[in-house]
């Protein structure tokens, strides 16, 4: 009964956003950045944040969430906070890097860090070196969802696809909440969207991935790669971009459309069929790491086909 009320709250406090973003001219005009062609109420990760708090309360009260994860999960709302002071007042990236830092740290000490960092052929055990490794991914892991926030759905479809597998895998209602949180919004985001998920939204998703990579990884150290593997759509676009940016001597903090998904719809894709045809790689990659007992396997076959679906997007529209 809680997930159905929670998914009404979102959906109804999404549908309060958008209308009062028209009303009062809060939209996303279009810019060289932009994948959108009309202006569109930008926020709708309110509603996302506001329903995953009320349910994350919800299941602390109910004592079904462990503490240590819940107030990990609950410093996620530092980032959202300042990231919808951003979508307001454009805060310079010094804020916004230093907040995401500030949250990084305190989530990773509220998790106990991060105990050991299993490369495969190695282990580390130093406490320094997996934890400043921790330290850089959730920091990364925010940024990068940010950046993937550029279509109808795409990142709303995300958060959903990782919420489900990481209930299959682990089970936990936190990832049913996050998933009904979500799924409000996208109702008024997937196609032909009508509202968009803004900063305050996709900076705390990208935390909580972060966070449950490592709640999970202390439980058992090749969690860590599961994690990965199933981010593996964003986080390998991302990083792929990122570098490819650098070799080509480009100012990194220059707006850009040069993500795969970007590319895609410049190649005259739909949004509604590059977000599928992503959800289709996804559920490729779920099966990878759910069928594959070898998770060192599993990895390698993850980045061939992550690999192999760059090969395909170049071929669609070069990277320029």
């Amino acid at each position: 009964m809680i997930f159905i009320l929670l998914l009404i709250l979102s959906f109804y406090i999404t549908f309060f956003i958008k209308n009062y973003a028209i009303k009062k001219s809060l939209v996303a005009q279009v810019n060289e950045r932009s994948s959108h062609t009309t202006p569109t109420p930008h926020g709708g990760g309110i509603a996302i944040a506001v329903t995953w708090l009320v349910g994350l309360v919800y299941l602390y009260g109910m004592d079904k969430i462990d503490e240590g994860l819940f107030y990990a999960l609950f410093c996620g709302f530092i980032v959202a906070i300042v990231s919808f002071l951003d979508d307001l007042y454009e805060l310079s990236p010094k804020v916004r890097l230093l907040a995401q830092s500030f949250t990084a740290g305190l989530g990773l000490y509220l998790l106990g860090g991060l105990h050991q960092l299993d490369l495969f052929f190695v282990t580390l055990d130093s406490q320094l070196l997996t934890n400043v490794f921790a330290f850089l991914m959730i920091i990364w892991f925010i940024n990068l969802y940010n950046f993937l926030d550029g279509i109808n759905g795409y990142a709303g479809l995300e958060a959903i696809f990782l919420a489900v597998a990481g209930f299959l895998l682990f089970c936990g209602a936190h990832f049913l909440v996050l998933a009904v949180a979500v799924l409000g919004f996208l109702f008024w985001n997937y196609n032909k969207a009508k509202i968009f998920m803004g900063d305050v939204g996709s900076t705390l998703l990208g935390y909580n991935v972060a966070v449950f990579t490592i709640y999970y990884a202390n439980q058992s150290s090749e969690n860590l790669w599961v994690w990965i593997i199933l981010f593996g759509v964003f986080w390998f676009d991302a990083t792929v971009t990122l570098v490819r940016r650098k070799f080509n001597s480009e100012k990194l903090s220059q707006a850009h459309k040069k993500h795969a998904y970007q590319r895609l719809t410049q190649a005259g894709w739909s949004h509604l069929k590059v977000t599928n045809v992503a959800m289709g790689l996804n559920i490729v990659l779920f099966i990878v790491v759910y069928f594959v007992p070898n998770i060192a396997i599993a990895f390698a076959v993850s980045i061939l086909l992550l690999t192999l679906s760059m090969f395909f997007v170049e071929k669609q529209k070069r990277f320029e």
